[in-house]
């Protein structure tokens, strides 16, 4: 009787799971068929909405896209982006890669540490550091790490920059370029390069103010590394300074404009050639503000580009009259 009564129950077992197979089936084909066409259906990650492609019928709207927040066009790209935890940066010795002991005498709750836990925090603090920098080529790359994030943080240039900035510097390290010159001089020298790869050059006098190193010592370090690294730099382009010129100066956009038409004039012409970018960006931005009848002094222009009135007086005339012979031709 008993083994009667089991195959029973087996045998409806077996029935319910063949009956929820099917309605699993069913469902399936619901969801990837058109209930109006029996079209194919296609997901819209976009705008979250899965559509027939036959007649446009929306089956499901306001889906959760459950993929990264951010885009990628190339593989460098997709493995740069994608992250477990903090991204990996260069402007770090370790690449980010080491954790940090915080300066907050605090536990996890918020509340003070006592005096035995604070020595105790401090000694573990101590000793992260030195298992962070264990060799003499990593307090190096420390110390000038830090110094190119201060000096371009000084300078207000973009993370890029600093990016670039701290690549080349490893380059030189990784080259034995160092020996013989400063930390500060390489990294100044690092940065410098830096901007003008990304088009937004600072002026060595800029350079000179925020860092710990003379004119001379930073030129000479800038053209070893240029030639040692190979590093291919155009010419600063006047052009590059106006818009920051104009900026600090409260100029308005037609001015601006204006001036990056003076400069044009001039290459035309010829002009350009052996004179100061900083100079020319100075004086055009000086010229059109006339041109554009707002009020700029030259000792105001003078003050934001680092440079003497006598150079922009000269410059000006010059951009002028480069300007008159170009729309007399």
């Amino acid at each position: 009787m008993s083994d009667i009564t089991t195959r029973t129950i087996s045998n409806e077992r077996t029935e319910q799971e063949i009956d929820g197979e099917a309605e699993t089936e069913t469902e399936t084909e619901s969801t990837t068929t058109c209930p109006e066409c029996s079209g194919s259906l296609v997901t819209d990650s976009e705008h979250g909405e899965t559509v027939c492609q036959a007649c446009g019928l929306v089956v499901e709207e306001n889906e959760i896209d459950r993929g990264p927040e951010w885009r990628a066009f190339d593989a460098s790209e997709r493995d740069e982006k994608s992250r477990v935890g903090a991204p990996t940066t260069n402007m770090m010795h370790d690449k980010g890669l080491s954790t940090n002991i915080g300066w907050q005498n605090k536990d996890a709750y918020g509340r003070s540490l006592n005096s035995s836990q604070r020595e105790k925090m401090q000694r573990l603090r101590t000793w992260n550091e030195r298992f962070r920098t264990r060799d003499s080529k990593e307090r190096n790359l420390k110390q000038a790490l830090g110094e190119i994030d201060r000096m371009a943080s000084a300078l207000g240039l973009p993370k890029n920059v600093r990016e670039t900035a701290s690549v080349i510097y490893r380059r030189a390290l990784d080259e034995d370029l160092l020996p013989g010159r400063s930390i500060e001089g390489v990294g100044t020298a690092s940065l410098y390069a830096a901007a003008r790869q990304a088009n937004t050059p600072r002026s060595i006098d800029e350079m000179i103010a925020v860092s710990r190193v003379g004119e001379m010592e930073m030129t000479r370090t800038y053209r070893y590394i240029v030639r040692e690294l190979n590093l291919e730099i155009q010419p600063a382009d006047p052009e590059s300074y106006v818009p920051r010129f104009a900026s600090d100066l409260d100029l308005s956009d037609e001015t601006e404009r204006r001036a990056r038409e003076l400069l044009e004039s001039a290459r035309d012409t010829g002009l350009l050639s052996g004179k100061s970018p900083v100079g020319l960006a100075a004086a055009a931005v000086y010229a059109a503000s006339l041109l554009t009848n707002e009020k700029v002094t030259q000792s105001a222009v003078s003050e934001v580009a680092n440079i003497s009135e006598v150079t922009i007086r000269n410059r000006y005339k010059e951009l002028l009259e480069a300007e008159h012979d170009a729309s007399a031709a």
